[in-house]
């Protein structure tokens, strides 16, 4: 049982939890063995794995195996959480699925001429990965208690800081590696440094605080949403659009054979999440007596931060491109190497580029906070946590443009300098910056605190949302009548999508300023002294 502790018992001079480090060491390892692997696996996929396809069906394959990576790393903090709060306890959680992490990159470094074992190496990494995604930040706060907790913040701020050094360092040098010295070394190196990261999680191990597996909750968003749906009353409106879901969902599992497993299945996912929130919401008084009044409220909370979230999911589909499209459109683009101004001596390859964004993450942070914001408040504009976001995906919108434009002069037979993209990764930077880094803050103070939990595993299963945007146009594309319609227009394939990207991203702001305008915001930070 947890007492809490009256505020004044926090310590000015308290220091920080000896165990922190080895947390922040394993985070920084781990993610640059994430990103290393991940930020050449288009290229490598391109130029090694899928030769044996004809060249004009290699990007298109490429993307898709990246996008359903990418889908799998964020569908399966659902699992780690999961395995977590109710068996093992996130150290052990943690550890384990570091184990399976590392078993991954092996199957990559060995198998890099195998596609069947390459693939299974990047299912055990989405596994490792996205099982410990959600637990790591969270054992960074359980170490931490009233008499300290006022340090966490520092803790956190260089935690983040660390995944973007990892990938800045990653996104330099691996490519450089692959090119050098061969897939093998190149994704073995981030294997080490995963098995690394996986020492120094263990070498804490006597120091951590443990907090244990917590009890099924019996009034979790799950079990509340339950009740309302199956209690009895007047009718039963919410739970027949509950089953209309269901049977949709079911027919879209019946599309495997034509779309594949993993747009089939998240194609079903997504309509029991659409058509059972609504159910839900539709009947959500009758669970008032089943469960706490706090309970239900939470579960009309997270409803309607899912609508934030779900417009949110077209940014994720431009933000992730950036390691598939923007990598093949670099392929196509000068390395202006004669430039006096050009790094020569560092980046030589496209995807090298990618490290604009950690860089740039970086740098804006500080600036937004300690510059933009409080320049527009005396300007008597409150960036709100909406307003930011809203406007973060117009501006990946806008990035879209400029690299939709860019290629549109690289069709024309002339030759670009990969310098161009600097401004679409500025643009999509800035656009993240103003999302991602926004994003939780809203959901922690709109969600009570029994739900938090539940709002953290909607929000990663937005990126795989906006991942299956991509394979679900990827696989358009591949159809004769929309690529004759694309070629109608005189654009490129390439340049089509990239302005239909943008154009999505356009829409979904619009609608999303629509809804921010009328959403009520709440407040649920915690009291002061409150645990």
């Amino acid at each position: 049982m947890t007492t809490a502790v009256p505020a004044a018992a926090a310590q000015a001079d308290a220091p920080l939890p000896p165990q922190v480090p080895y947390i922040i060491g394993n985070e920084a390892c781990e993610r640059f063995s994430f990103y290393g692997m991940r930020n050449i696996l288009t290229p490598f996929l391109i130029t090694s794995l899928l030769l044996s396809y004809p060249l004009a069906e290699r990007a298109g394959i490429a993307k898709d195996v990246f996008h359903t990576f990418v889908i799998g790393v964020y569908f399966f903090p659902l699992l780690g959480g999961w395995i977590s709060d109710r068996f093992f306890g996130k150290y052990s959680t943690v550890l384990w699925l570091s184990l399976v992490y590392c078993l991954g990159h092996a199957f990559l470094a060995f198998f890099e001429d195998n596609r069947t074992g390459f693939y299974a190496g990047l299912f055990l990494i989405a596994l490792g990965s996205g099982g410990i995604k959600p637990l790591v930040s969270a054992f960074v706060g359980d170490q931490f208690d009233q008499t300290n907790k006022h340090k966490a913040k520092i803790v956190y701020d260089f935690f983040y800081w660390t995944i973007n050094f990892g990938s800045f360092f990653a996104s330099l040098l691996m490519p450089r590696i692959l090119a050098a010295w061969g897939p093998a070394w190149a994704f073995g190196i981030p294997g080490i440094l995963m098995g690394i990261a996986t020492i120094i999680f263990w070498m804490g191990r006597h120091k951590y605080v443990n907090v244990p597996p917590s009890p099924p909750n019996p009034d979790s968003f799950l079990n509340v949403s339950r009740t309302a749906l199956l209690a009895t009353g007047e009718g039963r409106p919410g739970l027949i659009v509950a089953c209309i879901g269901a049977v949709a969902a079911l027919g879209a599992l019946a599309l495997t054979p034509q779309v594949g497993f993993v747009i089939a299945f998240c194609m079903a996912l997504g309509l029991l999440m659409l058509f059972g929130g609504i159910g839900t919401s539709m009947q959500q008084q009758r669970a008032r007596g089943h469960h706490p009044d706090e309970a239900v409220e939470g579960v009309r909370a997270v409803l309607r931060i899912l609508i934030v979230f779900a417009l949110v999911t077209p940014f994720w589909s431009l933000f992730d491109q950036k390691a598939s499209t923007w990598i093949l459109q670099g392929n196509a683009m000068v390395m202006p190497h004669d430039s006096w101004w050009w790094p020569s001596w560092l980046v030589q390859q496209p995807a090298q580029m990618q490290a604009l964004n950690p860089l740039l993450v970086m740098l804006l942070i500080p600036f937004n906070n300690f510059v933009l914001y409080p320049a527009l408040r005396r300007m008597g504009f409150e960036p709100t946590a909406l307003r930011r976001m809203g406007f973060g995906i117009a501006v990946s919108g806008l990035a879209w443009v400029v690299a939709g434009a860019i290629q549109v002069y690289i069709d024309g037979g002339n030759p670009t300098s990969i310098a161009w993209q600097i401004a679409p990764y500025a643009l999509l930077t800035f656009g993240e910056v103003l999302v991602s880094a926004t994003g939780l803050e809203f959901a922690y103070s709109q969600s009570p605190p029994s739900m938090k939990g539940s709002i953290m595993s909607f929000w990663l299963l937005s990126v795989t949302f906006g991942n299956l945007w991509v394979l679900m146009t990827n696989f358009a594309v591949r159809n004769e009548v929309v690529t004759s319609s694309i070629a109608s227009t005189g654009l490129s394939e390439m340049a089509f999508l990239m302005f239909f990207f943008a154009g999505f991203a356009f829409v979904a702001a619009a609608i999303f300023a629509f809804y921010a305008r009328r959403y009520k915001l709440m407040d649920y930070y915690r009291a002061p002294g409150a645990v």
